[in-house]
């Protein structure tokens, strides 16, 4: 693996020199854009606005518009913004992981320790583990503030971004209903979610769409016709919702 950043992670005075690496990978089956003639692949471009000329990675700045005028921007700009928060991952304080929404968790990072900083992580670590809490701070990667959240993994560190909650949006734009479910319909669902509990097992779970479509792909390239299920998402009235329960209890047992 690569490491995507290095720093230090700020543990009161006690600083951790590490490196950070993403956690997770995609597994869907990769897709080329194609021209629908010919097959020939589409290739993406950065074309220069006023000239309509193709223009390289290398020649290509950021930049704000500011009243209409761009005030461009290099790398030792962005970090002289916050040098700390460019370098250091600042645990503000600790909290139960619990407290933390699922709707505000988004990337997972690893955390290595760097040289001279072994003793110091394995430190926090053991500490964090102990605790049962989790560290709260915040850092700046690809030039953006991340909250985040640090906690003891498999023996590592395991750092995970979460977001603000200005970058929640507001429930107010949907149809919420507000009709309340009976009481022998929550007491039916209960049975239900009793029946269907077990130790959650994430091995027991595959990507298994990816491993069909690559099936399909095989077939199709063999020039077999492909013969696709029709599907429909069927909307029954509420006044069906008892029976639906009581067979759903009925093949869970």
């Amino acid at each position: 693996m690569r490491s995507i950043w290095t720093g230090a992670i700020g543990f009161g005075l006690v600083n951790i020199p590490v490196k950070l690496y993403s956690a997770s990978q995609e597994s869907n089956i990769s897709m080329d854009m194609l021209d629908k003639k010919d097959h020939a692949r589409i290739r993406y471009q950065r074309i220069n606005e006023g000239t309509g000329k193709v223009v390289e990675w290398k020649n290509i700045v950021k930049g704000y518009n500011l009243d209409g005028d761009y005030v461009v921007l290099d790398d030792k700009d962005f970090q002289a913004a916050s040098p700390e928060k460019s370098k250091i991952i600042n645990i503000s304080s600790f909290i139960k992981e619990s407290e933390v929404e699922s709707v505000y968790f988004e990337t997972p990072y690893f955390l290595e320790p760097d040289k001279s900083g072994e003793k110091a992580y394995v430190l926090l670590h053991d500490a964090l583990q102990k605790s049962g809490k989790a560290g709260l701070g915040s850092f700046v990667l690809r030039n953006k503030e991340n909250l985040c959240i640090l906690k003891p993994y498999n023996g590592i560190i395991l750092l995970n971004k979460i977001r603000f909650a200005e970058e929640i949006r507001d429930l107010g734009e949907l149809n919420i209903p507000k009709t309340k479910a009976k009481p022998e319909e929550i007491k039916m669902a209960l049975s239900l979610i009793d029946q269907l509990t077990t130790k959650f097992n994430i091995d027991k779970f595959k990507d298994t769409y990816s491993s069909e479509l690559m099936k399909l792909i095989k077939a199709k390239a063999k020039g077999k016709k492909i013969k696709a299920p029709v599907l429909k998402v069927t909307h029954r009235k509420t006044t069906d919702l008892m029976a639906q329960l009581k067979a759903s209890l009925k093949k869970a047992s």
